[in-house]
């Protein structure tokens, strides 16, 4: 069956239209706190259920908890602290606030709590570092001194370019029990697919009866795919090698932290409250440079048997001259000599250059798809 919402419950946190129209006409009344994009991304998560059972950004306990255990106070498995920042206080523990991003008010929230927090404590926990090259790191060592902890309502979505390719979690379940789908694994990607994708995914798909492509659009570094050349890159790869009915692909807007093993449980639990009973955990997933170990994310699962979604652990794949097809190690004998691993690096400068990958890298309907953008990069 679909996966129960992580906690029990799904969370939605919309207001009616009558109380929404209440609340923006007496805006003026509420303390104006100005968000930035991620937590803006963050307070879509929570009102649509990606963050069940999360109602609202963390208070005390909860945060000390997830930084300690990796767990909320109540034991549920919750690894990354979700948590609102800010630089000063306007105001005060009781109070109802209006948080507004790009001066649109996004959410009413009701302040349970606020307090100070240890920034290095917060980095050496959550990113296993303090050092500012991490990105994660450097972001927190910008944010505020107080966090403030409280349930949130949302008043109003977010502009989204991508609204004809967004489901939400209570989409997603609709959708999988439409389509006869009792397992679900789902896939995580910022990147247009390659032949390692495609293993990957099949391997996994041969034991479920659905895949779901979730591709996470949201800030991205430089020399990064757009987010629009990744979904037309996997319709194409769709309609022409995956079977009918066994594959969709819904979008979902997250801010990475790189938080190597912990962001990995954390993303589970996302496709989990997405109806997901099983979930691809890669090579280093949700790494970045040298701070977490290739397979260190499949070690942390061991310590969540409560998860409630399935690690699917599936080796990086290659292709091997001597098998004549994509293999991982477990099941290719052949010395390296024979191995070619694919490099999105090198992907993505062949590209640059002009040049068709091989057919055992790309297939060669999704580099049309690709080279049919006059930059498919962000700049």
């Amino acid at each position: 069956m679909v996966s129960k919402p992580h906690g029990g419950k799904l969370v939605r946190r919309l207001v009616a239209e009558r109380t929404r129209e209440r609340i923006l006409s007496e805006q003026k009344e509420y303390p104006r706190v100005q968000i930035e994009h991620g937590r803006a991304i963050d307070l879509e998560n929570i009102a649509h259920g990606v963050y069940s059972p999360l109602k609202g950004f963390l208070t005390g306990d909860d945060f000390e908890s997830v930084l300690d255990h990796m767990r909320l106070s109540d034991d549920t498995p919750w690894t990354i602290p979700i948590v609102l920042d800010i630089r000063e206080k306007s105001f005060d523990e009781g109070d109802a606030i209006l948080l507004y991003y790009d001066d649109l008010p996004i959410a009413r929230m009701h302040v349970e709590e606020i307090y100070t927090y240890d920034k290095r404590e917060f980095a050496v926990k959550v990113f296993k570092t303090d050092d500012l090259h991490h990105p994660g790191v450097a972001r927190l060592m910008n944010m505020g001194d107080y966090l403030v902890g409280g349930e949130i309502e949302l008043l109003n979505e977010l502009p989204n370019p991508f609204a004809k390719y967004t489901l939400r979690p209570v989409e997603t379940r609709v959708l999988f029990k439409e389509r006869g789908w009792k397992t679900i694994v789902a896939f995580q990607t910022r990147n247009v697919p390659h032949l390692g994708h495609e293993y990957v995914q099949k391997a996994a798909l041969t034991f479920v009866d659905g895949l779901f492509i979730n591709p996470v659009l949201g800030r991205k570094k430089k020399g990064d795919y757009k987010d629009e050349v990744i979904i037309k890159a996997y319709e194409t790869l769709f309609e022409h090698y995956y079977p009918k009915n066994a594959a969709t692909l819904a979008t979902v807007r997250y801010e990475m932290r790189y938080a190597g093993p912990r962001e990995a449980i954390h993303h589970a639990i996302m496709r989990k409250n997405f109806g997901a009973t099983h979930f691809i955990v890669g090579r280093d997933h949700a790494g970045v440079g040298d701070y977490y170990g290739p397979y260190e994310a499949w070690e942390t699962f061991d310590n969540f048997p409560d998860l409630g979604i399935t690690p699917m652990f599936i080796r990086e794949a290659f292709y091997c001259k001597k098998c004549g097809g994509m293999v991982n190690a477990k099941i290719c004998p052949h010395d390296k000599e024979f191995h070619v691993h694919i490099s999105g690096t090198k992907l993505r400068k062949m590209i640059m250059a002009g040049e068709q990958p091989p057919e055992y890298m790309m297939r060669p309907e999704v580099f049309e798809v690709v080279r049919s953008f006059e930059n498919p990069f962000v700049e």
